[in-house]
């Protein structure tokens, strides 16, 4: 009988291990490998010619020198076209995600079946189209033409508005979710507890609302701002020259002028950027309650 408790004790040991064994495998064939190839080719020298390039490990750090210097403007443009799109899918998806939680009634999956369902259309239709919408002679120029919000010659499309404008509906829907979720937590009597203690919609929304509705903030700026950093379908299709983001570069350095090291040492770069930038918001805000 000892000894069979024993063999238990051990079994629910290795238990836990024997459970994430496989996400372990797969993190370290899908994450740590291709990071260590991308670190070590942000370290290396190029050679060779644009059709056969050939790698050199050496330690070049000045592959991130060249990377700061060359492409500063770049990377301050992405982390602002970011940081604004964010700003700017938290003042419209906290309305409605708090329509969805506590007024939609019976009616709340038809509109959370309605704010998804665009989300089937891949990436990159959804991304034309707004190019479509936002063109030269579209309706869209037209009718801001005829009520003198635009001048005659003025245009939406290859502006950084138009690019910020495609960030903010491509992910809008990972800040509506979180948020919905967070709102839809929140206890109904706790508002009611603080109109009987004669607090203003204001006030209750300020005191009440908004701190429990944090952690779906943090959750959903980070799921927005994150992919909107590494974005470059936007800026390609809706931008112009003046508008690139750094993941523009990244791609024509890998797909086109295939210089290796310095897109790879972008990436370093931008990872590194977005992965300190994450830490002080989570740590300004806390992840205790996180969703």
């Amino acid at each position: 009988m000892a000894g069979a408790a024993a063999s238990n004790r051990q079994r629910s040991k290795i238990a836990p291990y024997l459970m994430i064994l496989p996400a372990l495998v797969y993190l370290g064939i899908f994450f740590v490998v291709p990071f260590y190839s991308l670190a070590r080719t942000s370290l290396s020298s190029s050679g060779g010619s644009v059709y056969m390039p050939t790698l050199t490990f050496n330690w070049d750090f000045g592959n991130y020198a060249a990377a700061l210097s060359h492409y500063q403007d770049q990377i301050i443009r992405t982390f602002t076209y970011a940081l604004v799109a964010t700003l700017l899918c938290v003042l419209l998806a906290f309305p409605l995600a708090y329509v969805i939680a506590f007024k939609a009634g019976r009616y709340k999956n038809l509109i959370l079946g309605l704010v998804i369902l665009p989300f089937f259309v891949t990436f990159l239709i959804r991304t034309i189209a707004w190019k479509t919408i936002l063109e030269d002679d579209g309706w869209v120029v037209g009718a801001l033409n005829a009520v003198g919000l635009l001048p005659s010659e003025g245009r939406l499309l290859s502006t950084s508005w138009a690019v910020i404008g495609g960030l903010t509906y491509n992910w809008i829907i990972f800040m509506i979710l979180p948020l919905y979720v967070s709102l839809e937590k929140i206890d109904p009597r706790l508002i009611e507890a603080s109109k009987d203690l004669y607090s203003s919609n204001r006030r209750s929304f300020t005191k009440v609302i908004l701190p429990l509705s944090m952690p779906g903030v943090l959750a959903g700026s980070l799921l927005v701002f994150i992919p909107a950093s590494g974005d470059f379908i936007n800026a390609d299709y809706l931008g112009s020259t003046q508008t690139t983001m750094i993941g523009n570069v990244i791609q024509k350095q890998f797909l086109v002028v295939k210089d290796y090291p310095a897109a790879a040492a972008l990436s370093m770069v931008l990872m590194a950027i977005i992965l300190v930038g994450v830490l002080l918001y989570t740590r300004a805000l806390g992840t205790e309650d996180l969703v």
